[in-house]
C-alpha cells in the first residue's frame, strides 16, 4: 500500500457557520481521532488576504490527513462523521489527494508523511510547516506577507493558502504547481529566497518540515471550480 495524504478545504459563510467552524478546532478531536484508517491528521485555521498573513481568516478551515491507500482516503473524507459534518456546515469544500515523494523534518516531532522517492510527472504541491521561535515573531511576520503577494502575483501557482494549528506560532503553507521548474522559479528568487537565507541565519524555526508531493487526484471546488482545471492542457 502507498500513503495517501489529504487536504481538505471547507469555507464557511454566514455567523453560526463559522461559529460552528471556529468551535470544531477544539470540539472535533475526539472524534478525528476515531476515523477508521486516519493516521496522522491536523485541523487547521487560515490566514486572510493572498492566503498567509498573520490576520485569520474565520471563513475558511482546513483538515489534513494520511491514509493508508487512495480507496480508504477517498470513503473516508466524504463518509466518516467529521468530514461529513465539516461538508454539511460548509457552503464549499475542495479536497484534493497527494503522495509524498520527499520530505524532511518534522511535525509534532514525527514525520507523519512516507515518501516514495518518485519525481512528480505533472502538478506537484509544496508544504511547509514550522513551529515559529516567539523571540522572532515580528521579523517573521515582517516578512511573510511580502512572500505571499509575489506568490498570489504568480500566473503560475494553481493554488496556494496559509494554514496552521495555532495562530502566529504554528504555520503552514501548502501550494500547487504546474510542474517542478515553475515551483523551483518562484522559490529560487525575490522575497522568498530572502526569507530562506534569513531563517538559517538568524534560527526562525524550533522545529520545520518541508514536502512534496504529486497531485493524484482532487473532488469539490473552490471559488466554484477545480484548482487543477486551471492547468494549460497538453
Amino acid at each position: 500500500m502507498t500513503q495517501v495524504v489529504t487536504l481538505s478545504f471547507y469555507r464557511f459563510d454566514g455567523l453560526f457557520s463559522r461559529a460552528w467552524a471556529f468551535a470544531m478546532m477544539g470540539l472535533a478531536r475526539p472524534a478525528m481521532a476515531r476515523v477508521a484508517g486516519i493516521g496522522f491528521w491536523k485541523l487547521c485555521g487560515s490566514g486572510s488576504g493572498v492566503g498567509f498573513t498573520p490576520i485569520p481568516n474565520l471563513g475558511v478551515y482546513a483538515v489534513l490527513a494520511t491514509w493508508p491507500d487512495a480507496e480508504t482516503a477517498n470513503r473516508q473524507t466524504e463518509q466518516a462523521g467529521p468530514f461529513r459534518r465539516y461538508a454539511k456546515q460548509a457552503a464549499e469544500s475542495w479536497t484534493v489527494l497527494l503522495s509524498p515523494t520527499s520530505v524532511r523534518g518534522e511535525w509534532s516531532g514525527k514525520n507523519p508523511f512516507t515518501e516514495t522517492g518518485a519525481e512528480p510527472n505533472g502538478p506537484l504541491a509544496a508544504l511547509t510547516r514550522a513551529t515559529i521561535r516567539p523571540g522572532i515573531l515580528a521579523r517573521f511576520w515582517k516578512r511573510v506577507p511580502d512572500i505571499s503577494k509575489v506568490i498570489g502575483r504568480d500566473d503560475t501557482v494553481l493554488f496556494k493558502i496559509g494554514v496552521g494549528e495555532v495562530p502566529w506560532l504554528h504555520q503552514v503553507t501548502f501550494s500547487i504547481w504546474p510542474d517542478a521548474q515553475a515551483m523551483a522559479n518562484f522559490a529560487r528568487t525575490g522575497h522568498h529566497a530572502e526569507a530562506i537565507r534569513a531563517v538559517r541565519a538568524e534560527n526562525w524555526f524550533s522545529e520545520e518540515l518541508y514536502a512534496r508531493f504529486a497531485v493524484l487526484s482532487d473532488k469539490g471546488t473552490w471559488n466554484g471550480v477545480s484548482p487543477l482545471a486551471q492547468q494549460d492542457p497538453l
